[in-house]
Formats: structure tokens, C-alpha cells, sequence
């Protein structure tokens, strides 16, 4: 329900928030519209040292519909990084995709942590650059986060399910290991078993949707 369009010479996003139902207008005098809960939200993150795109400018359009410009953020998502790009079997390319999944770890650790729960954690919504020798994290896609400390569990399980909705041919079951063990390092505010209870969970809840969608 949004139309998005990028000038890559200035690296500039324009998105437009279709309206969805009737609904929408009433969730959005208690929330905010989605545009302005996707300005907001990026900000929140910002604010508190996590990357986001970066607003310019926003208004509203005949319809009910409303717009966001904004910078684009570097990288790619992280399904390119692993179905794509980290796909040789080298000792280079390996140490390179180990590395980039426990910083992932460490990064939707800290996110979780302070409090964020994405409201579509999916893997190509978390960009990733290689920057000095380490990867520089981005989340798009923001309207619908939520902020609470502690995050509910409920809200943390379904943030690493949607991490977790990559094809076995993407993520191996050690790959997977190597997240959750960077993710827990984070944590610390829950135990070993609250913690491994949340990557089993999380794990099983993934298979169980890719099996529905034909892709088990």
C-alpha cells in the first residue's frame, strides 16, 4: 500500500502511504498517520545511535494520501548479503559472512535492548555496508515500531522469527547459532534459558510459515 521511487544521483527516496481502509484514518488520529509515524520512528532511532533513512521533507496529497522524502541509507539487505554475495566457499568469503552475521547479532541485540522492536523485521529491511573493515547496520521501513522497556517477549519472538525467514539454502543451522549467540551477548537483562527458549521458538515459528508457503 505505498508507492516508492528513488533518485539514485541524489540518493533520495520518495515514498507515498496509500490510504489502506476506512480504519486507517482512525488509527491515525490516536498514532499518527503511517508518514508520520514513519518520520517519527526513524528519528526515534537516530536519536538513540541506530541508523535510519535521514527525513527531508513530507506533506499530504489529494485522497487521503500522504508522502515522505527521504536519504537514502547505504548497503544492501541482508538476503542479498547471503543469497547473493556471501555465497562462495572460499576461507575468505566465509570469514567475511560469519562476520557479518555476529555483528548482525550484536546490532538487533542493541536494538532490543534499548527498548525497539521493528514492526517488520524481515532480512531485507536491515541494510548492511562493509565500512572499514566492519559492517555499518540500517532499518527501513519503520511506520509501524513500537518502543517499551522491557520489549515483551511476544514482540522480541516474532522480530527474530522474521530474522529467521531465510531458505536453509541462505542460512544454515550453525549461521542461524552464530546470530542468536551474538543477539544473547546483548541480552542481559534475560537468562540462558529465557534466551535459547526465544531462538527455538523463533526457529520452529519460521519453519512452520515457510512450510505453508511451499518453501520447505
Amino acid at each position: 500500500m505505498a508507492r516508492v521511487a528513488c533518485h539514485k544521483g541524489d540518493n533520495i527516496y520518495y515514498k507515498e502511504f496509500l490510504p489502506r481502509s476506512p480504519l486507517e484514518k482512525l488509527k491515525a488520529l490516536v498514532k499518527g498517520s503511517r508518514a508520520t509515524r514513519a518520520r517519527l520512528h526513524s528519528e526515534a532511532l537516530l536519536l538513540a545511535g541506530f541508523d535510519a533513512p535521514v527525513n527531508i521533507a513530507w506533506g499530504k496529497l489529494a485522497g487521503g494520501r500522504e508522502y515522505l522524502f527521504t536519504h537514502a541509507v547505504a548497503g544492501a539487505g541482508i538476503t542479498q548479503w547471503l543469497r547473493y554475495t556471501l555465497t562462495d566457499r572460499d576461507p575468505a568469503s566465509l570469514d567475511q559472512r560469519r562476520q557479518l552475521l555476529r555483528e548482525l547479532g550484536i546490532f538487533i541485540g542493541r536494538l532490543h535492548a534499548t527498548g525497539f522492536i521493528h514492526g517488520d523485521l524481515r532480512p531485507s529491511n536491515v541494510l548492511a555496508a562493509k565500512h572499514a573493515q566492519r559492517f555499518q547496520f540500517s532499518l527501513i521501513d519503520n511506520e509501524r515500531n513500537v518502543q517499551q522497556i522491557p520489549p515483551a517477549g511476544k514482540h522480541l519472538l516474532k522480530n527474530l522469527m522474521q530474522l529467521n525467514m531465510l531458505l536453509p539454502t541462505d542460512l544454515t543451522r550453525s549461521d542461524r547459532m552464530r546470530f542468536f549467540n551474538s543477539w544473547r551477548s546483548q541480552m542481559r537483562s534475560h537468562t540462558d534459558t529465557e534466551a535459547e527458549l526465544l531462538a527455538i521458538q523463533a526457529y520452529q515459528w519460521a519453519c512452520r510459515r515457510l512450510k505453508a508457503k511451499g518453501k520447505l
